[in-house]
């Protein structure tokens, strides 16, 4: 016979439901191994969940050694209710800790890192997917480090994080080209940094666009030319209008400064992840038709 007062350690030990705590004790008999019980159900219902598109989260900063070295991690579930949920934030904060004090840059290696009792961050993943009943994953992490220079970080709503170095001790600088970044999402620092193919791309939008007008090709040529490097402009972080002052490019804001940006990491929640777009009255209707 198994006790409420086992079922109820088991219970805060896991996290499981009660149910599963019971049916778990009584089918080994023994606490920890109902313990591995209870953590192969997890990793069979995280495997099932797998499949399901996490596009919401939140990303989150942690920094030390005064600023100079920081880590950047995007942790994502399936809704914004989960992302506020107590259980998920305090996973996604502990792995994030773990991710700076290891300085880890690929997921792969940092879900083998120890989480807490000899279980890893995948164990502690799947457990938390058993818990809450949506996929859970840790897709992105970065870390920078600088000896000379300064990180500038910014944080917009845990949903977007910036990390910035800066080859000289500009502190504020640092953390106001971090929400530049944050708010004008570019691609690159500098326009010969835009990759050819998307050079190639939009300009061959452009000109299929001028053609259209019946202008002199030479004319066209001078057109498509002026589009291109208005476009690199836009996604080259120097060559963008500063959002604190748009009369001047952040090319001439670090200049004012003599400071340099040496590289620039930008994480949203969900960018380039496609959402699933659900028809809710069909799946009312399938809910009502027993479907």
């Amino acid at each position: 016979m198994v006790s409420a007062t086992e079922v109820k350690k088991l219970r805060e030990v896991t996290g499981a439901g009660m149910m599963e705590c019971k049916k778990a004790l009584e089918k080994t008999g023994n606490f920890d191994l109902a313990i591995v019980e209870l953590r192969k159900a997890g990793a069979m219902k995280a495997g099932k969940k797998a499949s399901r598109i996490a596009a919401d989260g939140i990303v989150i900063i942690r920094t030390e050694n005064e600023g100079r070295s920081g880590s950047l991690v995007e942790i994502n579930c399936e809704t914004d209710f989960v992302a506020r949920d107590q259980s998920f934030l305090e996973f996604a904060n502990k792995v994030a800790d773990i991710a700076l004090k290891t300085k880890a840059t690929e997921v792969a290696a940092l879900l083998t890192e120890i989480f807490s009792n000899n279980e890893s961050i995948e164990e502690a993943r799947q457990a938390l997917v058993a818990k809450i009943g949506e996929n859970i994953n840790i897709r992105r992490v970065a870390y920078l480090a600088t000896s000379s220079g300064v990180l500038g970080t910014y944080v917009h709503g845990n949903r977007i994080g910036v990390m910035v170095e800066l080859n000289g001790p500009y502190s504020e600088l640092a953390k106001d080209i971090a929400m530049h970044v944050a708010a004008s999402k570019p691609l690159v620092i500098a326009a010969k940094d835009v990759p050819e193919d998307l050079v190639a791309k939009e300009k061959e939008i452009y000109f299929a666009q001028a053609s259209s007008s019946g202008k002199p090709e030479d004319i066209i040529e001078k057109m498509v030319n002026g589009r291109i490097k208005k476009y690199v402009d836009e996604v080259s972080l120097l060559g963008q209008p500063f959002v604190k002052d748009p009369t001047m490019t952040i090319a001439s804001l670090l200049s004012k400064q003599r400071a340099e940006v040496v590289r620039f990491t930008r994480f949203e929640v969900g960018e380039g992840i496609e959402k699933e777009k659900e028809d809710f009255i069909a799946a009312v209707m399938s809910q009502v038709q027993g479907g």
